[in-house]
């Protein structure tokens, strides 16, 4: 194991050979720093361990530097300790606001400071551990979310591509791709309300209830209705689910649109003509029962249909929802000629440029109708 690395930061060079002295002798490896923008620099090079900071510096203070550490992303979690000949209660509390651990007093013992300098750098090595714990989870359960997410290889006949980007580790969009007969297809979008694992959990729950309530038995309101009824049982007061299933009939070429509470689902004929489907409904698992809007469209070989998710159309900022629908109708228009796989990245990235912070969930998906 590595020995701990420890920065030591103070203007006076005899205090800079005490603590280097007494850190060195038990083990420990030492950096040294007499100002606060030395102190600064070294922190972001080498990723000290743990800082021991003088307070009373001339120039940059001790507290300066520690606010300056506390805000840059890559030294934010250096835990520092102020050493200072100031004793008093509001200059330690002024230290320890500023996100400082702990405070010795000057002149300094050096069983203290072994002391201290122990216990915080196990207590960051047990934070690590949990963060490394918490981070292993989250990736299972997006490994479990991914598992069980259908891809376009796995149903080829299904004729659909998808680009699905959670905003954290698992996200609250879902989707699912069903074949119900044969030439019929169900495709399914939804967005539960949130972010993260809560989020998250529900999409399977999500699956297990499309998968069971899809099917020749079963119209598409039933399908829907049959989600909004567990659902409602599941979701507190405060969730919600909106989704658009779409079922396409290859032999009678007729697609059929049910919302709950979803954004349009985009039609593009094979001629390049654009059509909305936006139906006033409710969202599932709110109401005691949800009202629900259908509508039948006769499609042909060729025509595309694209299902989303509200992160893609409120992405640009200040950016109004039907205009977020209109530019990304009019990027569906655009990339008409393209791959079905290779058209849907580029009008995800078209609407989110890279360079945009992500603030949502971003899924689209895109079918077409063949024989």
């Amino acid at each position: 194991m590595d020995s701990p690395t420890i920065l030591v930061v103070d203007d006076t060079p005899t205090n800079l050979d005490l603590l280097q002295g007494v850190l060195e002798a038990e083990g420990f490896r030492t950096l040294t720093a007499a100002d606060g923008p030395t102190a600064r620099a070294l922190s972001r090079a080498q990723q000290p361990d743990l800082i021991l900071l003088d307070v009373m510096m001339p120039g940059e203070t001790g507290f300066g530097t520690c606010s300056l550490l506390k805000s840059d992303p890559v030294t934010a979690d250096i835990p520092v300790i102020f050493l200072s000949a100031l004793d008093d209660v509001t200059t330690k509390v002024t230290g320890l606001k500023l996100g400082g651990v702990d405070y010795i007093a000057k002149p300094v013992d050096g069983e203290e400071v072994l002391a201290r300098v122990r216990v915080h750098l196990r207590i960051r090595e047990t934070n690590r551990a949990l963060v490394g714990q918490h981070r292993a989870r989250l990736e299972q359960l997006r490994d479990a979310q991914q598992a069980i997410l259908m891809r376009p290889g796995d149903c080829p006949e299904a004729r659909f591509a998808v680009y699905y980007e959670p905003l954290e580790e698992a996200g609250g969009d879902f989707y699912d791709v069903v074949e119900l007969g044969a030439g019929i297809f169900g495709y399914f979008v939804a967005d539960i309300s949130g972010h993260g694992i809560s989020a998250a959990f529900l999409t399977s729950a999500v699956k297990a209830l499309l998968r069971q309530y899809a099917g020749p038995v079963f119209s598409p309101e039933d399908t829907m209705r049959g989600v909004d009824s567990v659902m409602r049982q599941l979701l507190d007061e405060e969730r919600y689910l909106t989704a658009c299933y779409a079922r396409l009939n290859r032999q009678t070429h007729r697609l059929t649109v049910t919302g709950a509470g979803h954004p349009p689902l985009i039609l593009v004929g094979a001629d390049g003509v654009p059509q909305t489907v936006e139906l006033a409904s409710d969202p599932l698992g709110v109401f005691g029962a949800a009202i629900l809007r259908r509508q039948d469209l006769r499609v042909s070989n060729g025509d595309r249909f694209f299902l989303y998710t509200d992160g893609l159309i409120e992405s640009s900022p200040g950016a109004s929802r039907r205009k977020g629908v209109d530019r990304l109708v009019d990027a569906c228009v655009r990339h008409r000629a393209a791959p079905l796989g290779e058209a849907v990245d580029r009008i995800v990235r078209e609407l989110r440029p890279q360079t945009q912070a992500a603030e949502d969930d971003l899924l689209l998906l895109a079918a077409e109708v063949g024989q």
